[in-house]
């Protein structure tokens, strides 16, 4: 399959360097000016490539385009997803740096930072490769612009190929994904497709369709405040009441001994005296079941605590943040095994790997539409060791195209084989 590299290369340059970083406390659609700025150099990138209802809505901030069937038979239409915002780490300024045939030495990316294959073993795995980086004071923006790069390489091959058969595919980019409020505004009636793909993060050959569920709770303590020499029997201490509550929790259920498909509480924050305090924590949790017990947990310990010191002393609130679309996908098995069917094609090794975070999978699945995530190739997002190689966007590419195809074929005859973890 002959992909563009070239074209892929050009195109991740062009849009890394579009600072388009999100802002959580922002109240536009996009959160940034730079999203916007980047969401319109696609709209016109797609209008070159061919791409038919092209659309992007101001609500959502969703550019929207279709790739259109060239089979005659009724298939159903399947859709890739991308996402144009950076996280919170400096974005400014980024220069993209090309290292043609990695050697696997050591890069010096500037004074204080050396990219590393004894620290980041990964890097072994890509020697050969045409690698890119940033300078050392930036990210890259890998995540998710090589998952861009990717779809676009995908698009530029297919229409130059009419004669493959696919069905109707839909791209969909949005922005503010890092600060999970992109895909929750998404209008999915816009997206007409049966499945979905997210192209966010992940080593080639790696699937997720589970991902953490997310909750976040801010607990409240109220004392009573008099003066310590006549406290017996009067004083109510909100600190100590913190204490208590933090204490109660499960000491091997936090993030420093969880991997895999291990969940954890996490105290994000914690203040307070005697007369008030506050403990604010995040839930997480791949199974649905034990993500509802460990919510009930809080509660129930809550309870406690006002039983032991008076009614009304604790409260908490919690807040629900994302749900893992396994529950969803496991319905639809088709989904995941598809993928399986691709990468046997293209001679790649499948890995079932749990997503610890959230992807804007997670929101499109909750409204319906099954999505599970693939991968872009990169590593070390977030910071500035990020990297990709222009092989991996490449090796998306081709799975999109395999993906396609094979749905034509597979459509009439799912493989609806039970999914395993």
């Amino acid at each position: 399959m002959n992909i563009d590299q070239k074209y892929i290369q050009d195109k991740f340059i062009e849009y890394c360097e579009v600072d388009t970083r999100s802002y959580f406390e922002s109240e536009t659609v996009p959160t940034s000016v730079g999203q916007a700025e980047l969401l319109q150099l696609l709209k016109q990138e797609l209008l070159e490539l061919g791409l038919s209802q092209i659309s992007y809505s101001p609500k959502d901030a969703y550019l929207l385009g279709k790739i259109p069937a060239t089979t005659s038979k009724k298939v159903t239409a399947i859709g890739f997803v991308a996402h144009v915002d950076t996280a919170d780490y400096n974005s400014k300024n980024i220069k993209v740096r090309v290292h043609k045939n990695y050697d696997g030495r050591d890069i010096r990316l500037d004074k204080s930072h050396v990219l590393s294959s004894k620290q980041f073993p990964s890097l072994k795995k890509v020697i050969g490769h045409t690698l890119l980086t940033a300078s050392g004071d930036t990210l890259l923006g890998a995540d998710d612009k090589a998952g861009i790069a990717g779809a676009l390489g995908m698009a530029k091959y297919l229409l130059s190929h009419p004669e493959i058969e696919h069905g109707d595919i839909w791209l969909a980019f949005g922005p503010d994904e890092e600060i999970g409020k992109g895909a929750a505004r998404f209008d999915v009636k816009r997206f007409p497709v049966e499945f979905a793909y997210t192209l966010d993060n992940g080593d080639i050959g790696d699937i997720a369709y589970e991902t953490f569920n997310a909750a976040s709770a801010t607990v409240t303590f109220a004392g009573t405040v008099v003066h310590p020499g006549e406290a017996y029997g009067l004083m109510v201490n909100a600190g100590l009441m913190a204490n208590e509550f933090i204490a109660a929790l499960p000491k091997d259920f936090v993030p420093e001994k969880s991997k895999g498909y291990d969940g954890f509480y996490l105290v994000t924050d914690f203040s307070g005296n005697v007369d008030q305090a506050m403990v604010n924590l995040i839930i997480r949790s791949f199974d649905t079941e034990d993500f509802l017990a460990r919510k009930q947990f809080l509660k129930t310990l809550a309870n406690k605590i006002n039983a032991k010191y008076g009614k009304g002393r604790v409260k908490i609130e919690m807040r629900d943040q994302y749900k893992s679309p396994g529950d969803l996908i496991k319905q639809n098995p088709y989904v995941v095994n598809l993928v399986h069917h691709a990468y046997k094609q293209l001679n790649i090794t499948a890995k079932h790997i749990p997503f610890r975070g959230g992807t804007d999978g997670d929101f499109i699945s909750e409204k319906g539409i099954p999505t599970p995530n693939l991968f872009n190739g990169g590593a070390n997002f977030h910071g500035p060791y990020e990297y990709v190689t222009i092989e991996n966007m490449a090796k998306l590419s081709e799975v999109l195209v395999e993906i396609s195809k094979l749905h034509v074929h597979l459509n009439d005859c799912r493989d609806e084989t039970p999914l395993k973890r």
